[in-house]
């Protein structure tokens, strides 16, 4: 039930509730919700690998064929995606300090790792119905940066002593 509400959160981000219900999240449950999400943004890749019998390992046991795509694809993406969450999450390191934030870099690698939902959720849905390469994901990582850094500036400013 917990992946469920940090998928509704992660929906209405970025309204003020939204951002301070996931920062009360564990950082365990937040990594087990990405590597979910990761699987269903998989997906299309796996049901395509699995229906189509020609290229390279085609003509593999389907059990194969899932060690194949968990070792080849589904590990590289999910490494892939969690270096540009962490990335993003340290652009914005920066973005709070020049506007004189309190935030950690903890909260804002889970407010991005969640802002990275609706992106994930529109590739998966285009892949579905159309062939794209996964390169073009990186396209979708526009909208979590912009939306981190709007969520910034909902936090307070430091306090001047």
């Amino acid at each position: 039930m917990k992946f469920i509400k940090i998928l509704k959160e992660s929906f209405l981000l970025p309204q003020k509730k939204a951002m301070f219900q996931i920062n009360r999240i564990a950082m365990d449950k937040i990594m087990i919700y990405l590597f979910i999400l990761f699987m269903v943004v998989s997906l299309p890749e796996l049901v395509s690998r699995l229906t189509n019998w020609t290229g390279l390992g085609g003509e593999m046991n389907i059990i194969f064929q899932l060690i194949y795509f968990f070792m080849f694809y589904y590990l590289i993406l999910s490494i892939l995606l969690l270096g540009i969450i962490s990335l993003i999450a340290y652009i914005s390191k920066g973005v709070v300090h020049l506007a004189n934030r309190k935030l950690y870099y903890g909260t804002l690698w889970k407010l991005t790792a969640c802002s990275v939902t609706v992106p994930l959720f529109i590739f998966t849905l285009i892949s579905f119905i159309w062939s794209i390469p996964d390169w073009s994901l990186f396209i979708f990582f526009i909208y979590p940066l912009l939306l981190v850094t709007r969520m910034i500036f909902l936090y307070p400013q430091k306090r001047v002593r």
